[in-house]
């Protein structure tokens, strides 16, 4: 993927899995957690015109490329929240990455080195990616989904896209309570250590399935990848387990 204009035309990964779990019911609440550029909220935002969506980025530059891009695409139902989630309100260090792979024509608008920053400090990442730097590093005011939930006076979080670089339980742990309300979780997780003191795989898993959701979804390799969580307590375990046949059977019978 090297343009912004070829990202937002390629199908959602999980679109199959979206359009099925919420076939009678649309979402009405989206959050997407280290939001970037944006992108993937006006993803969200075409798919489920009618959904609020919030789209979380403590970077300044990266607010104004959300709103670029909201004009760009005229997409008037996504607001913007300029605070990382975290576990704790306050305050906290945000490692800014950047660079750009030499082998790559520089006329093509994908920022390669914007994707990557982070609460925690890196460890690995150069071994993954070697042309990718840390130079920066900013305050950002922090905020908790317990915090953000209770505040807006939300009862039902219908889904969570989360892109955080290693700082997957940081947010989690900051639902407290309110991680009963969230329906559905998308997001990223590593096998290996590219932030420091970052959970892992096992980690992340460990802690969801403590909470009743269930992952249907897994696209993590021995480096990273992506995985769906499902509530149990707003997909009952039958139709999850239906859900699930069915989907792998339209997978695997094309």
């Amino acid at each position: 993927m090297y343009s912004d204009e070829e990202y937002i035309k390629a199908p959602i990964e999980i679109k199959n899995e979206l359009e099925s779990f919420f076939k009678f019911s649309k979402p009405n609440l989206i959050l997407d957690i280290g939001s970037c550029d944006g992108l993937d909220s006006i993803k969200y935002s075409f798919l489920f015109p009618n959904a609020t969506i919030y789209a979380f980025e403590p970077i300044v530059n990266n607010q104004e490329l959300i709103r670029k891009n909201l004009k760009k695409y005229n997409v008037n139902n996504i607001r913007i929240v300029d605070k990382a989630l975290s576990n704790e309100v306050g305050e906290a260090t945000f490692y800014l990455s950047s660079g750009r792979p030499d082998n790559i024509d520089h006329s093509l608008d994908w920022d390669f080195g914007n994707k990557s920053s982070s609460l925690l400090p890196p460890a690995k990442t150069k071994d993954v990616l070697p042309w990718l730097e840390f130079k920066d590093e900013i305050k950002v005011k922090t905020i908790t989904l317990y915090e953000f939930i209770k505040s807006n006076g939300f009862n039902v979080v219908d889904f969570i896209h989360m892109d955080v670089q290693g700082a997957e339980l940081l947010v989690l742990e900051g639902a407290l309570t309110y991680i009963d309300s969230i329906k559905m979780i998308w997001l990223e997780v590593e096998n290996m250590e590219l932030y420091k003191n970052q959970p892992l795989k096992n980690d992340v898993e460990i802690y969801l399935s403590s909470k009743g959701f269930v992952r249907i979804k897994d696209t993590v390799n021995h480096i990273a990848g992506d995985q769906l969580w499902v509530n149990y307590s707003y997909f009952p375990r039958k139709k999850v387990t239906r859900l699930i046949y069915h989907l792998f059977k339209k997978y695997f019978s094309r």
